[in-house]
């Protein structure tokens, strides 16, 4: 039995060349290898010059700064993108508002419209075509199926058939606005 065998540290000659991992273990560099029959063994490598050690560090360091660089560009990717959320949806409850509050004048020129159409109806039609552009959108609900959803009842009559409730006038538009009700309609429903 060679001194080799007996200690457990292989001789230079049994000793595979392949290096599997390097390790800094207390300024030593130790070198785990694969010895003949699959046996992994750690043995005591040259120690590293000051060169090579300066070299480690930076390596650590900027692999260190890489890992905060990525995460500080994710970090604003995410926060770009919250802004523009955030943007978006306050142009949308801006808009939103802003039709709203032109419902009154709608309704005036509905009311004008019934009164005198051949004077009502080219400013009443550029109103509603500009706001459909935008996204709002009248509800036609005459003699359709009741729906709570988008209609008040404020009136009721009884019904000829044994039917469901429809809608038997509308007394007051209703409007979505980019399919959400904006306005319900206020009807007569019949049934």
């Amino acid at each position: 039995m060679s001194e080799s065998e007996a200690t457990g540290t292989p001789d230079a000659e049994t000793v595979d060349t392949e290096t599997v991992d390097t390790d800094i273990v207390d300024a030593d560099i130790v070198e785990t290898v694969e010895v003949e029959g699959g046996v992994d063994v750690e043995v005591e490598a040259e120690p590293l010059s000051e060169t090579d050690r300066a070299l480690l560090d930076l390596t650590g360091e900027r692999d260190q700064y890489k890992d905060i660089a990525l995460r500080l560009q994710a970090d604003f990717e995410n926060y770009r993108k919250r802004v523009a959320k955030d943007q978006a949806d306050a142009v949308q409850r801006a808009t939103e508002k802003l039709a709203e509050a032109l419902l009154p004048v709608l309704d005036a020129c509905e009311a004008a419209y019934v009164q005198h159409p051949g004077e009502i109806e080219p400013i009443f039609n550029l109103m509603l075509g500009e706001l459909r552009k935008q996204g709002l959108e009248a509800l036609d609900l005459q003699d359709q199926p009741f729906d709570p959803g988008v209609a008040d009842a404020v009136m009721h009559e009884p019904a000829d058939d044994g039917g469901g409730p429809t809608v038997a006038q509308v007394l007051r538009s209703g409007y979505t606005w980019k399919g959400k009700v904006l306005r319900p309609a206020m009807v007569k429903v019949r049934g």
